[in-house]
């Protein structure tokens, strides 16, 4: 086993130190995680991958209820997840956070790795 240059270390463990989040920032990415992570509000966010829906349609899409869809949809919300617009009688609901669906997308594609 090769000697651990201190010097190298050092160096090495600045530079990490330099790139790494604050606690704050990382909480709240563990804080994102979580919310995305659930199984209901994860079938919402794969529904809306899709395009724009109203609560309707999302509930039949993920074959929930209209009252558990929407308590989801709030916490989506709430955490800047997704977001709403008035269009008519219809509140439709899309992602406001792209980068959500590239991590879910992202998640899938590694469902079918072998590696």
């Amino acid at each position: 086993m090769a000697e651990c240059n201190i010097t190298e270390h050092k160096e090495k463990a600045q530079a990490v130190k330099a790139c790494m989040p604050s606690d704050e920032k990382i909480s709240e990415m563990g804080a994102r995680f979580k919310v995305i992570s659930e199984p209901s509000r994860l079938k919402i966010l794969l529904a809306l991958s899709c395009g724009e829906l109203c609560v309707e349609h999302l509930t039949e899409a993920v074959e929930g209820n209209q009252s558990a869809v929407s308590h989801q949809l709030k916490i989506l919300k709430d955490n800047k997840i997704v977001k709403n617009r008035r269009s008519g009688k219809n509140i439709l609901y899309s992602v406001s956070d792209l980068h959500v669906l590239t991590m879910i997308e992202m998640a899938k594609e590694h469902l079918d790795c072998d590696e």
